[in-house]
């Protein structure tokens, strides 16, 4: 069993050959993609299927769902720790005006905020934009995962 396998089957999730294929692919990206991306890389596969695996990671807590305000979602893998819960979970994404690449910035959390009485968080989505390391000119950027 390879280590993606193992990985899903924590989340109680089929390692299907498609899924593997699409988690490794994510994996090798390194950043945050659209469905459109991974359907594009996959062109031979059913839309339903790749759409469907998606729904499955993020429920399985494999993958997270980024609003980072283009317009389109964007999903990335989640931390191997990671349980998708506001008070631990949470971190900073950055979204680069130059090359439209949204990354996680696992080492940075979202601090804790305090809402009024009554009131419940369910999710919070945090996006700082402006250029990346890459984009300006930097090789090594500490912090980026």
């Amino acid at each position: 069993m390879n280590d993606v396998e193992i990985i899903l089957e924590a989340q109680n999730i089929r390692p299907t050959a498609m899924r593997i294929l699409i988690y490794k692919f994510m994996a090798r990206m390194n950043r945050a993609i659209t469905l459109t991306e991974i359907e594009n890389n996959f062109g031979k596969a059913n839309r339903t299927t790749i759409s469907r695996t998606m729904r499955t990671f993020e429920a399985g807590e494999i993958v997270h769902q980024i609003d980072d305000g283009t317009g389109i979602p964007k999903y990335a893998l989640c931390e191997s720790d990671c349980h998708c819960e506001v008070e631990q979970d949470l971190h900073i994404h950055f979204h680069c005006n130059h090359c439209n690449e949204t990354v996680c910035l696992t080492d940075h959390k979202i601090p804790s905020i305090n809402l009024p009485q009554g009131y419940l968080a369910e999710d919070i989505n945090l996006v700082v934009k402006g250029v990346c390391h890459k984009c300006n000119g930097f090789k090594n950027s500490p912090g980026n995962k």
